[in-house]
């Protein structure tokens, strides 16, 4: 048994979470990790993945099982997805000094089983692995599958992407204009920095949702209006695109950040619902785990892309912070902040 720290869940915030004080969310604590078993791996969290589903997965629920994973319970570790450093095997796939993608939690180390875990091999063009958590992991196959299965994106459409410099928007961006092939790709961001990234990795436009000329700016920017709509925010945003879906649009709807750490009164509702009935605009919720079976067969998509420069992955599509395990839960609130452009990581220090 080895003794790591760990962030436990304390309170259940019913809006923004709260890192000091005696309603803080998380507490940090000393734990020991139990002793190896047969077919299991120590291992030691290195780049923690920060996303803003984990906000979800702490929700007061009256029915839990409407959430599409079970939430974090009082007094359980907070859930994440890491790359870590096995220190100790007791598995046949994996030895010492192997990195792995595995399910640590905000655990500085940890007992898990092998099966739990993937290997890290090494991704062309000398990319870091560090991507396996973001552009060619989970957050790239949610953006794939979002504009593929779930909104039948096509070479005629006009695309519009919400979010489009955080980690699914800006692969979003990237797999309707160069994958895909769409007529038009319109980005929306929050800087006119982030809209110039945006627009430098395949947008043929990106507009900035702060600039007091958004709204306008928005009805200028489809005036065919749009076919498609990857939105990753909800609220404002949202109710603004439906009066900019074309008649027979479809919507993916992959997250809802505007209101993630809202209640009550602060949440923001649809005003413009009748737009979904008069122009029979199509509007599907989807996670990435509804796709299990095509991870692997669209991964290797991803790589060969990449290889063929038609994927753009390096630096500029990961913001990786480097703290001290104490600060873990101040680096996952930059992600409400709008802090990264990109992929948000904690490397612990």
């Amino acid at each position: 048994m080895v003794q790591a720290r760990q962030w436990i869940l304390t309170n259940q915030p019913e809006g923004l979470p709260v890192l000091d004080g005696p309603d803080a969310t998380f507490t940090l604590k000393d734990a020991e990790t139990g002793a190896l078993q047969d077919g299991q791996i120590l291992v030691k969290t290195v780049y923690l993945s920060n996303d803003p589903a984990q906000r979800g997965w702490l929700r007061k629920m009256e029915d839990p099982s409407r959430l599409y994973v079970p939430p974090v319970g009082k007094g359980e570790v907070m859930r994440a997805r890491a790359l870590a450093e096995v220190l100790e095997s007791s598995a046949s796939n994996f030895k010492k000094g192997d990195i792995v993608i595995a399910p640590t939690g905000w655990a500085e180390k940890i007992v898990l089983s092998a099966s739990a875990c993937q290997a890290a091999p090494p991704l062309p063009n000398n990319l870091s692995v560090t991507h396996y958590l973001g552009a060619l992991g989970l957050t790239g196959l949610t953006a794939y599958f979002g504009l593929t299965s779930v909104a039948r994106t096509s070479a005629s459409d006009v695309v519009v992407i919400s979010g489009a410099a955080g980690a699914t928007g800006s692969m979003a961006v990237q797999i309707a204009k160069k994958i895909l092939g769409a007529k038009r790709v319109i980005g929306i961001a929050g800087s006119d920095s982030k809209c110039k990234w945006v627009e430098s990795i395949g947008a043929d436009q990106c507009l900035n949702y702060k600039s007091a000329s958004f709204a306008g700016d928005l009805k200028k920017a489809t005036p065919d209006f749009a076919d498609v709509y990857f939105d990753n925010v909800g609220g404002e945003i949202l109710d603004l695109m439906l009066t900019r879906m074309a008649k027979h649009g479809r919507i993916a709807a992959c997250g809802a950040i505007s209101n993630y750490n809202s209640a009550g009164d602060a949440l923001t509702g649809l005003k413009n619902w009748f737009e979904v009935i008069s122009m029979r605009i199509e509007i599907k919720g989807f996670i990435v785990m509804d796709f299990m079976n095509k991870w692997g067969e669209t991964l290797e998509l991803f790589k060969k892309a990449v290889t063929d420069g038609k994927l753009t992955v390096g630096d500029e599509a990961e913001h990786i912070v480097e703290a001290g395990f104490e600060e873990i839960p101040k680096v996952w609130m930059g992600l409400f902040e709008g802090a990264n452009q990109g992929k948000l990581l904690t490397k612990i220090k």
